[in-house]
């Protein structure tokens, strides 16, 4: 460990486990002061307790819910240097058609509609500060979609159109936006992506991966680090595959 986020402070939504969880230690170990935000707040204490860092329960699609988020990160901290827009859903792989309408908006809302609210929040004093770095955790799957997930595509082809708006617009005022397009992964998203988590169901997805395995959360949380730091100081609107050659 390099020490390179010493000092910095950082909100990761959907931190309590999988991507979040990797990227919330990957963060404290290089040294930030990180408050893992979850909608399982007993998930979001169990992280944030190893890690020295604060917990706080939150549904990122609510707007009260998110300012509350906000209000709790300036009591702890000030504004924060880095925001993780890492917190999302699926619907259970099927006929796009199926999908209950109320799913689908609850996709969009957790998906896209929270980039939004946590914009909303934390843009106007990152603004005044002259600085920070938001990433949003986007997909392979907005970039090359499959079948029978094609809301879940969609909501992630959203993400990174709007990563790059975000970073246009943000880039005057020394604010970098980035998203990071991770492929299907050890979460526990995997058995709604696959439809059913079979040993012929993995064996189908990782053939479609030419580096031959799912993404680790220490993958995403590596990536994360990357353009969060100082190293991607001339980096904005990029969404980086880390996806084992998926979209080639």
């Amino acid at each position: 460990m390099t020490g390179i986020l010493t000092g910095r402070t950082a909100i990761v939504t959907g931190g309590g486990s999988g991507f979040g969880a990797g990227i919330v230690e990957r963060f404290a170990a290089e040294g930030a002061r990180v408050m893992v935000a979850d909608i399982d707040g007993a998930a979001a204490a169990t992280v944030a307790s190893s890690v020295d860092g604060i917990a706080c329960e939150v549904d990122v699609s609510d707007a009260g819910s998110v300012a509350a988020m906000a209000a709790a990160a300036e009591s702890a901290f000030g504004t924060p240097d880095i925001l993780v827009n890492n917190a999302g859903i699926t619907h259970v792989a099927g006929p796009m058609e199926d999908v209950e309408e109320a799913m689908f908006d609850r996709v969009m809302a957790v998906n896209n509609k929270a980039v939004y609210l946590a914009a909303r929040q934390f843009v106007p004093a990152m603004k005044q500060a002259g600085s920070g770095a938001i990433l949003n955790i986007a997909s392979t799957a907005g970039v090359s979609p499959r079948p029978n997930l094609s809301w879940y595509n969609a909501s992630k082809g959203w993400m990174i159109t709007a990563t790059r708006a975000m970073a246009v617009e943000l880039a005057p005022f020394g604010i970098r936006v980035n998203a990071v397009n991770p492929v299907a992964g050890e979460t526990p998203l995997l058995a709604s992506f696959m439809g059913e988590d079979t040993p012929e169901m993995r064996a189908r997805f990782l053939s479609t991966i030419p580096l031959g395995r799912f993404s680790q959360p220490a993958d995403i949380a590596a990536a994360a680090l990357f353009l969060c730091s100082d190293d991607a100081s001339m980096i904005t609107g990029v969404a980086m595959e880390v996806d084992g050659g998926r979209c080639i």
